[in-house]
């Protein structure tokens, strides 16, 4: 088996760029008629709603190939599609059927279309009914393909890649290994410091240009020194940002900070060698760009604003900055825009913990805290709803995670969610990676010339565990 596995990765890694990549990989787009409450025979009754899922089939050896899955997590699922390209460079190699399920309330399976977000139905927003929304659709999907012995990987980035190892979790019958990559299941869980995050984003930027992080410092002090001049202050904030809107009191002022925040944030974990398209345009390593803007200029605060404008307008067509279209929410490293940033504010306010903010000691940023407090303040107003802090940790396992098998946990060096995932091997059948050079969940996107070395061995290791898992299966059959 040991000669097997060689001989298979080192063919992963001499075709590797040579197999289709995920702009060329066309889908089916599906939908099942999916369980509304796994959990309450009363409530909703038979009540069902359309759950999207994407296949591609043409590399499957049908009935024998294992099952590709990716555990979608917050956005439209095409979306995960075009960005996660390892999945689909490995399946012609394991003959494997791909499927991409679409996570409820997000995209197109909102359960009860603009109603969803509104109560009683918006409780219906869990993890526990989103992991047995793809129970049972991989119930379903295996016995009408006539699969039921295939064997299924999951795979998931982010929230997703929690997602893939609590679905390894709690059904083992089904999945029979998980890559999980970026996941911050600890910190999600409330069992690390809330101000690891910020602190991890200032130090990518410290690293990337000397005197980088003290420049930015520079510009959001300058920018506190402004406020307190009242109106002349905030019309020389508007001016230097190019904001479409007044800023008229200290709080519009604190909305602009998390919103100039946030630029550095969403950088910080898209810090790929290459460009990328993933929710915004940006350019290989970012964030050294955003401090060669901060360079660019002997004013600070213009630097400051160049450097957000490389997210916010990286197409350069915009003739101002409408802050507005910031929302802010339970998530203080963003929520997004649109329905789908709802339904991810919601399940911040419920089970996932994402409390804490900056305090511009142990980070770069202005003093912008997220207290126990406020989100129970902010949660109670919007939702109606108290956090459960101790629920991901009594549920899905906090950090007691011996008891499963066959979960790789990959994390980049460069991602500031890793100092909340898992960084160590737990056991023989609990296996890490460490990316050395890697961003947010690098390893699950396509081949570029430009990865790591790294990179490439990350992959490399995560289809040899592939290749064991499967085994493993077909030995216990």
């Amino acid at each position: 088996m040991v000669s097997e596995i060689i001989l298979f990765v080192t063919f992963f890694i001499a075709c590797q760029n040579e197999i289709a990549n995920s702009n060329t990989v066309t889908y089916k787009e599906m939908f099942f008629n999916q369980t509304l409450d796994h959990f309450n025979f009363v409530s909703f009754g038979e009540e069902t709603f359309q759950q999207r899922y994407l296949v591609e089939e043409t590399w499957w050896n049908q009935g024998i190939g294992p099952i590709f899955f990716y555990t979608g997590n917050e956005d439209d699922i095409n979306v995960f599609w075009n960005n996660t390209g390892f999945i689909h460079e490995i399946a012609p190699k394991f003959q494997a059927l791909v499927v991409y399920a679409e996570h409820r309330f997000y995209g197109k399976s909102l359960p009860a279309g603009n109603a969803s977000f509104t109560n009683p139905i918006i409780g219906l927003l869990t993890i526990e009914q989103a992991l047995a929304d793809y129970a049972h659709l991989l119930t379903h999907l295996k016995e009408a393909l006539n699969a039921t012995q295939c064997p299924v990987i999951a795979f998931g980035g982010s929230y997703g890649g929690m997602l893939s190892a609590y679905f390894r979790f709690k059904y083992p019958n089904i999945v029979n290994g998980a890559i999980a990559a970026s996941a911050p299941i600890y910190q999600v869980a409330g069992l690390t410091s809330t101000s690891l995050f910020f602190q991890a984003v200032t130090q990518n930027f410290h690293n990337a240009l000397p005197n980088c992080e003290s420049q930015i410092r520079k510009a959001f002090q300058i920018l506190k020194q402004w406020a307190t001049e009242g109106v002349v202050g905030f019309n020389r904030i508007q001016k230097t940002f190019n904001l479409c809107n007044d800023i008229s009191n200290f709080t519009k002022f604190q909305h602009f900070l998390s919103w100039a925040r946030n630029a550095f944030v969403f950088v910080a974990m898209r810090n790929y060698p290459y460009p990328t398209d993933f929710s915004g345009k940006l350019p290989g390593h970012p964030v050294k760009a955003m401090c060669q803007q901060m360079f660019s200029t002997s004013v600070p605060t213009r630097g400051l604003a160049l450097a957000v404008s490389l997210f916010y307008n990286a197409s350069g067509d915009k003739e101002c900055f409408d802050v507005e279209k910031y929302t802010p929410c339970a998530d203080p490293t963003g929520c997004g825009e649109g329905e789908n940033s709802r339904a991810w504010d919601f399940q911040a306010c419920t089970e996932v913990n994402l409390e804490g903010g900056s305090n511009n000691v142990t980070d770069m940023f202005p003093d912008l805290p997220f207290t126990a407090q406020m989100r129970d303040e902010y949660c109670l107003t919007t939702w109606g709803v108290t956090p459960r802090r101790k629920w991901l940790k009594t549920h899905m396992w906090g950090r007691d995670i011996t008891h499963s098998t066959n979960i790789v946990f990959s994390n980049g060096d460069l991602d500031p969610w890793t100092q909340g995932g898992v960084t160590h091997n737990i056991s023989s059948g609990i296996r890490t990676i460490l990316i050395k050079g890697g961003a947010h969940h690098v390893d699950l996107r396509r081949s570029n010339h430009a990865d790591p070395n790294s990179v490439v061995i990350a992959r490399s290791f995560e289809v040899m565990m592939i290749y064991s898992w499967i085994k493993q299966k077909s030995k216990n059959m």
